[in-house]
């Protein structure tokens, strides 16, 4: 059986006047939006180490780069796909020591709210609800390929709905124009 999980509006995103009469409408007795967490799985998963077996006798810290990706597919009305695809390249030197990514979906079912409640909680609620798994799984696959263990450390997905959002106002307002009433697919990569 699905969990079901509400969100809180205000967390999800800064209180707007939409917000304000959402939530007076939700004390009136009006149902509040709601989220349903219907699976989460494994999409697909990769590790490589192309210098092996050569790079366990370099010397020194590996570097360890993280990327960030997300895609939102339509399943049907009001159930998306969300894939948050975690990269981790680690190099030492001028080579590369490992290469693990993995694509972690879940499927959500997001009833109740309106356009732009919905585009944040798809880029924000989705991806924080799935880091955790592909965390896990990254830090497997670096252990299993013989590498000293690797934490990646929690992601704010809100900041970086938060820049993106910040970042894409202010090219169109440099580009002269007005910003647009619904924002449809702003996905995100973030490179550390």
């Amino acid at each position: 059986m699905p969990s079901m999980l509400r969100a809180n509006t205000s967390r999800v995103m800064n209180m707007t006047e939409e917000n304000n009469q959402g939530q007076a409408a939700a004390q009136d007795g009006a149902p509040a939006g709601q989220i349903q967490l219907q699976k989460i799985y494994t999409k697909d998963v990769s590790f490589e180490t192309p210098n092996a077996p050569d790079v366990f006798k370099e010397q020194g810290q590996a570097e360890v780069k993280l990327n960030l990706a997300q895609r939102v597919d339509d399943l049907e009305e009001n159930v998306q796909e969300v894939v948050l695809t975690v990269t981790v390249t680690a190099t030492i030197g001028e080579k590369t020591a490992y290469l693990a990514e993995i694509a972690q979906a879940g499927i959500f079912t997001i009833a109740g709210f309106n356009d732009q409640q919905k585009h944040a909680i798809l880029n924000t609620f989705c991806p924080n609800t799935l880091f955790p798994y592909a965390r896990t799984a990254i830090t497997g696959l670096v252990a299993d390929g013989g590498f000293p263990p690797l934490s990646l450390q929690p992601v704010s997905f809100d900041q970086i709905y938060a820049q993106r959002m910040q970042q894409m106002a202010a090219e169109q307002q440099a580009r002269g124009e007005a910003a647009p009433e619904e924002t449809v697919s702003a996905e995100f990569s973030d490179k550390n």
